[in-house]
């Protein structure tokens, strides 16, 4: 599976778009974002609060939709795209 990303994590993480491989029987987007923090460390204190849980702010998507009210612990496929980007806004 790969994951897209979006604005500063993109240029923390060093690169837009990371492929990761998760080991688990049975995947969640857990697995996936962790996978993605064993691959780039940095991104960790911004993609989590200080509690260890996802940060709200953050727009989380599964294969382009937006993951759903089972969030983190929501069931992934091996070729499925995960994006992860901050709130955007402008003038």
């Amino acid at each position: 599976m790969h994951w897209k990303l979006f604005a500063d994590l993109a240029e923390i993480a060093g690169d837009d778009e990371i492929a990761v491989d998760v080991e688990a029987t049975e995947p969640t987007i857990a697995d996936g974002l962790d996978a993605l923090i064993e691959v780039a460390p940095e991104l960790e204190s911004r993609i989590y609060t200080d509690d260890g849980t996802l940060e709200p702010h953050l727009n989380l998507l599964q294969n382009g939709a937006a993951v759903g009210d089972q969030g983190i612990q929501t069931a992934l496929e091996a070729d499925d795209e995960l994006a992860l980007f901050p709130p955007v806004s402008g003038g």
